[in-house]
């Protein structure tokens, strides 16, 4: 059975957004739509998800360990 891959984004910036942290790992869950319109969706510090620009974040790829390790906090 092959795991899914989990995708993280580096922030970047968040522009007075108090639920996102610069400099901070944050889980991106897939949201076709919402990238099209420049947005990523992402779980924030409220542990909710949420659209934020796409601008604000780098597209970061972890090896498989770490991505469980990540995750699983």
């Amino acid at each position: 059975m092959t795991k899914k891959q989990i995708h993280f984004v580096f922030c970047l910036r968040n522009d007075d957004c108090d639920d996102l942290e610069v400099r901070k790992l944050y889980r991106r869950l897939p949201d076709k739509r919402a990238q099209r319109d420049g947005f990523l969706r992402v779980i924030d510090e409220s542990g909710e998800d949420y659209l934020y620009p796409e601008s604000y974040f780098a597209n970061i790829r972890l090896p498989r360990d770490i991505q469980e390790a990540v995750a699983a906090c």
